[in-house]
């Protein structure tokens, strides 16, 4: 058999998927990405099934099942907060002067050992 050599071009990413596919409101998709990744692994490392998680964070299990499946156009970034608050998670917001910095003001997310960056 013979193998067949061909040029692929491969483009870096800018590190948010949702911008690299075009989304005008790539950010927020970002940031709520995040959120609900966080909250789905919280509900999965305290076994609860999605009708207990419902009752816990106050909604339908369908919309438990929206936030697992990443589904997360009928929240906003401050209902998922809540979730986790419910969760018994602390949410620290630091507004930091970036002046002395050669980077672009951004949003860094980060919990536990998971991390993202959200350029502006």
């Amino acid at each position: 058999m013979q193998k067949i050599e061909t040029a692929e071009s491969i483009e870096q990413g800018s590190g948010n998927i949702f911008a690299d596919l075009g989304f005008v409101d790539a950010e927020e998709r970002s940031f709520k990405a995040f959120l609900g990744m966080q909250i789905s692994s919280i509900i999965d490392s305290r076994c609860l099934n999605q009708t207990q998680a419902a009752q816990l964070l106050g909604i339908t299990q369908p919309k438990v099942s929206k936030i697992k499946h990443g589904k997360l156009d009928a929240f906003s970034v401050e209902k998922l907060m809540h979730f986790l608050m419910k969760l018994n998670r602390n949410i620290e917001i630091r507004i930091l002067d970036n002046a002395s910095s050669n980077t672009p003001a951004h949003i860094k997310l980060m919990a536990n050992d998971a991390e993202a960056v959200i350029a502006a």
